[in-house]
């Protein structure tokens, strides 16, 4: 709509140029039409920077008291390299958790996970749509990732893979042979 405005006022100006100033040499009369162009091209590009409403809002993070135990899930009787896999996000598991196995409402649960009611069912039936496909098509379910703020600083050690909740709290494990701040894997930001 805009570029067909600014071809039409071009064209009107260079129409009425014609008209008007038939004493002005066709450099000059030329030059003024660039200009007002140009002109008008700046204000359009102005215009469309500073207005920023097709923009999305940025994802709130969403609270999440501790990450899950596990990575992920996989069938039984398939090996896991002829699996394809879905993601389900830290806060569809949380929202999981909180709702299914925790038996919280969805308002208790949207306070807990700071975010709004509609905004907790969206994630939910989300998380509900992938462990189904999941379930149905016989795929591996990786837990990973999304805007997540957990409550304290986690960790996973790079060898068992068992969970640790802030340095503090790294205690050697019984199947890892070294003991060292290396090994442990960052999940998110506390």
């Amino acid at each position: 709509m805009a570029e067909f405005l600014i071809r039409s006022l071009a064209i009107f100006v260079l129409n009425r140029c014609k008209e008007n100033c038939k004493q002005i040499n066709y450099n000059e009369h030329k030059f003024i039409i660039i200009r007002i162009f140009v002109l008008l091209l700046l204000h359009y590009q102005l215009s469309t920077i500073n207005c920023q409403h097709n923009m999305p809002r940025p994802k709130q993070d969403r609270k999440i008291c501790n990450p899950p135990l596990m990575q992920g899930f996989k069938p039984f009787g398939i090996p896991r390299n002829m699996l394809s896999s879905v993601s389900l996000l830290y806060d569809e598991y949380e929202a999981i958790r909180l709702l299914d196995y925790e038996g919280m409402n969805q308002d208790q649960a949207a306070v807990q996970m700071n975010v709004s009611r509609p905004t907790l069912t969206r994630i939910y039936e989300k998380a509900r749509k992938t462990i189904a496909q999941a379930l149905v098509e016989g795929k591996m379910i990786v837990i990973e990732g999304g805007n997540v703020q957990f409550e304290k600083q986690w960790f996973r050690c790079k060898r068992c893979f068992k969970l640790v909740g802030g340095l503090e709290n790294h205690v050697r494990c019984k199947d890892c042979k070294t003991f060292c701040a290396d090994e442990l894997t960052p999940i998110n930001k506390a």
